[in-house]
This record gives structure tokens, sequence and C-alpha cells, in this order.
């Protein structure tokens, strides 16, 4: 077996089909479907079933393609570090960012790297809870995860600063003339939440249940962005890191009180490399939540 026979068998199970593996490899068709068969013959096991729909992973297979995404990343970082020099860094970087964090910093961050390391191939994977960055921390695909503190959190874990959470309001409701709302005083508001499983619902739940009675639901949604917008049109209420407001809906924003808070931290996989050091040096110079980066929200 080699690597370039588990590049092949993860292009056909991300394509589909072994034609479309070949476009995206830049390869002849006959040259991947030899690869697979070779690779199939010496592990003895077929690894992909023919659809009506495509080429999909058998059970086996898709067991396979796991720990074949585990070797390829390890050898791609390999390459990466070895051919790494003072003023070239090549290869492929692997970052998840939990929802909602780090939303205009992360931004900034890899903007810069790119700068400095323009050859530098960068894949962000956002994640909307700890247990789905774990599991990609288990598969050993993470070159550094940003996130939320919690009660995991490793004890090599890098404190970037905290996220400080604002609700966002319709154009017009009353209480946006408030420079800061308190929450006991949205009781009673409908609210735009996210889905069951996502970290930053449980940020809301816990927070409007501590002052007031449990929330009215008035939609779940998935992305932060898509929370804003709907509670800027009305449709409810919503409570999101300071950081996760999209450009041209800062002046719906105000902050809380009492003052709702994460800790927001970085975690680099073990014997970490060039590439992911110098992203978190990058992480550590830009402005989090604080009384500088609210007010920054609300200024045109």
């Amino acid at each position: 077996m080699s690597l370039r026979q588990y590049e092949y068998a993860l292009a056909v199970a991300e394509a589909g089909s072994v034609t479309a593996a070949a476009e995206v490899l830049h390869v002849a068709q006959p040259s991947v479907s030899q690869q697979i068969r070779a690779l199939e013959r010496e592990l003895g096991v077929r690894l992909f079933a023919r659809t009506p729909g495509g080429l999909v992973p058998t059970v086996v297979g898709r067991a396979f393609l796991r720990e074949a995404e585990v070797a390829v990343s390890a050898a791609r970082r390999a390459r990466a570090t070895a051919r790494a020099g003072a003023d070239e860094l090549v290869g492929e970087l692997v970052v998840s960012v939990q929802m909602g964090f780090g939303t205009r910093q992360l931004p900034a961050a890899l903007g810069a790297l790119r700068r400095r390391f323009p050859r530098l191939e960068v894949t962000v994977f956002e994640e909307p809870s700890s247990a789905e960055l774990e599991r990609l921390g288990r598969r050993g695909v993470l070159d550094l995860a940003l996130m939320a503190a919690c009660e995991q959190t490793p004890d090599d874990a890098h404190h970037l600063g905290d996220e400080e959470f604002v609700v966002v309001l319709a154009a017009g409701h009353p209480r946006l003339a408030a420079e800061r709302i308190e929450l006991r005083d949205l009781a009673g508001e409908a609210w735009v939440r996210f889905d069951r499983d996502c970290a930053l619902d449980g940020v809301l739940l816990s927070v409007l249940r501590d002052n007031g009675p449990g929330p009215v639901t008035a939609a779940r949604v998935s992305q932060t962005a898509t929370a804003v917008r709907w509670a800027a049109h009305g449709l409810g209420a919503t409570l999101v890191p300071a950081s996760a407001v999209p450009l041209g809906h800062e002046h719906l924003v105000r902050p809380v009180f009492p003052p709702v808070s994460q800790p927001v931290i970085a975690v680099l996989r073990q014997a970490a490399g060039p590439a992911e050091t110098a992203l978190l040096e990058l992480l550590r110079k830009e402005t989090w939540s604080g009384p500088d980066f609210l007010s920054s929200l609300r200024t045109p």
C-alpha cells in the first residue's frame, strides 16, 4: 500500500466516482481505477460499492478511509515541516473552530498567515460543539482548534481572550435606546435559538434561565449570521458572541447585564509544527471582546 493509493481512495470517496476523482487529481481515469483495484486486492476487501448515485464506501471502506485520512494528513504535515525554511512554508494547515467564536479574529489572522506564507493551504472546519472538535482531534487531522474553554479543557491550552456575548434586536426595538440591556427586561421576548446540540444554544438557555423564565422559541438556526439576520428582521431576539455579528448589523447590538462571556482557547496538536505555531502567535495579537471591541462594533 502507498500514500498515493490512500489519496486516490479518499478522492473517489469524496467525488463519488472514478471519473470525477481523476479530474480532481489531474490524472488519467485508468490510473485511478488500477490503483483502487490494486488496493482492494492487497487488502482482500471491497472498499466501494456501486449505486445508482455513484460509488459509495462500504462499511469496511469507511473504516479504512478514516485511517487513510489520518495517514495522509500526517504525511502532509511531515512534508511541510521538512520543507519549511526561513522564508517558505508549504503544505496544509487544518483548523477547527467552534461555531461563533473568533469569527472576526480568525480570518484576520489567517490572512496575515497567508501573506507571510503564500504557498500554505488552509482548511477550516466550523463545528457546533466541543464534542465534534474532540472527535476531529482524536482522528488526528487537526493542527489547531479554536474553542470556548470547558471542563475538559486540556492543561496545554492557550488562552487568547474572552468572547463577550451581545443581544441582537430588531430595528426600532425600544430596548435599543439603552447602552446596555438587562436580561430580565427581555422576559417574554421570543428568541432565535440554535440547534439543540450547539454549544451556543446551551449558553443562551443557561443565561436566560438564570435571569428569568426559559426562552420562548421563535426559530432555530444552525449559523450565527442567520440568527443575527433573522433577529434584525424582527423574528425574535438572539444572543451571540460579539465577534460573530455580521457587518452592517452593529447598530442592532447591545451588551447585556449581567455580562455574559466565555474564555476562548487555542489547542495545538502534539509536536506542533511551524504553521500552527505561527497562527497561534497571530491570534494572540488580535483584539478579543472587551470595552474597546464592543465600542468598535457600533462605530460607523
